[in-house]
């Protein structure tokens, strides 16, 4: 998609929900975003930098306000920081965020058909998940058993991304 890309910039306090650090951004921005974006629902794939340091992420609407989450990848300590005012530049990103599978997981998925029937019927959202989950481990070792513990979530018998495996 070839569209003029708008960097805003602005402060805002860190805030929290839950356990998630957030920011407001402020709705002139909000707006400006989504009419350049051309709709204003779903994630909105953002890119900036907060305190000067380059960031990728998502805006999310979450009870009825969106945030952009603040995690400690973009700003070290993130959770500890709260109250505290940041600079924050902000555009929309086009670029493919676009995970494949590991090989492996694909490879397990095929060799379990009642997993991958289970995987094909699961949310967009939670397949993502799995997939991104699997795709940014770091060792073989990791990924091996990692693949194992996902088609276990899958059958019902394993507890996997923080959540107990799915019933079929």
């Amino acid at each position: 998609m070839n569209k003029t890309r708008n960097t805003v910039c602005f402060n805002a306090t860190i805030d929290i929900i839950g356990i998630n650090p957030f920011v407001f951004v402020p709705e002139p921005i909000l707006n400006d975003l989504f009419s350049e974006f051309g709709k204003n629902k779903g994630p909105v794939p953002v890119k900036g930098t907060i305190n000067g340091k380059a960031y990728q992420q998502t805006l999310v609407k979450f009870a009825g306000e969106w945030r952009l989450y603040i995690n400690t990848k973009m700003l070290p300590k993130s959770p500890e920081r709260i109250g505290e005012l940041i600079e924050i530049s902000i555009e929309l990103d086009f670029s493919d965020r676009t995970i494949h599978p590991h090989p492996k997981l694909v490879q397990a998925l095929h060799d379990n058909p009642k997993a991958n029937a289970v995987f094909e019927s699961l949310a967009p959202s939670l397949q993502n998940e799995i997939v991104r989950y699997i795709a940014n481990l770091k060792t073989e070792v990791s990924v091996e058993r990692n693949v194992l513990k996902a088609i276990g979530f899958l059958l019902g018998k394993e507890r996997f991304i923080g959540r107990d495996g799915l019933k079929s």
